[in-house]
């Protein structure tokens, strides 16, 4: 039997993610091992082995076959818009895409005015203001402390992942608009999914059951 190799996200996603995969009895005890330094994680029963990556890679291994499987965020999906299958929501990590800023930017937004926007995702905020807004803007690339852009006058409003809204509360900005929910979705490799659609239909199944909402 051919193994089937899965990209995770690094972090408190892949956690999440494998204890889905051990629920339908593909789990891998060594990777949860605090002292391994081995990259690659086998079950050999299973026919499984997994691999992890930095959010932004996932779909970058999935769509060039080094992977058959991901699990990547809706954000990280639709930033790279790399050529893979999105099949199934599992629920996990859930937020939103929004547009963000102080309350007087909302009468911006209103007018359709000329702004700037700041934000670590420049492909999601162009669509979004281009194509679903209609409505020109300047777009800045910034990697971290997006909250800071409007404050320090770099822009008017931002573009980022909301979960609780307290962070954006806490230096007097607000969700204005929202973009789009967010959580954590199963990618599939199209080759992949032809050469093994059997195998791969039963495993989305089957995590589709057990899945979180």
């Amino acid at each position: 039997m051919r193994m089937l190799t899965i990209a995770l996200t690094k972090g408190r996603l892949a956690d999440q993610t494998l204890d889905l995969f051990e629920k339908i009895g593909l789990g891998c005890e060594e990777i949860h091992d605090p002292h391994t330094r081995k990259l690659i994680f086998e079950n050999q029963n299973a026919g499984v082995r997994f691999f992890l990556a930095k959010g932004p890679d996932v779909p970058t291994y999935v769509e060039y076959g080094v992977a058959d499987i991901g699990v990547s965020g809706k954000d990280i999906i639709m930033e790279e818009n790399r050529k893979v299958y999105e099949v199934l929501d599992l629920g996990l990590g859930k937020c939103s895409m929004c547009v963000c800023g102080p309350q007087e930017a909302a009468s911006l937004l209103q007018k359709n005015a000329w702004i700037r926007v700041a934000t670590k995702y420049p492909n999601i905020a162009k669509d979004y203001f281009y194509n679903t807004r209609n409505q020109t803007v300047e777009l800045i690339k910034l990697n971290g402390s997006i909250e800071l852009a409007p404050i320090v006058g770099l822009s008017e409003v931002i573009v980022d992942i909301v979960e609780t809204g307290s962070t954006l509360a806490e230096n007097g900005l607000t969700v204005l608009e929202k973009i789009c929910p967010l959580s954590a979705r199963l990618i599939v490799n199209p080759v992949s999914m032809r050469m093994d659609n059997a195998r791969i239909s039963g495993l989305i199944r089957e995590l589709d059951a057990v899945k979180k909402f």
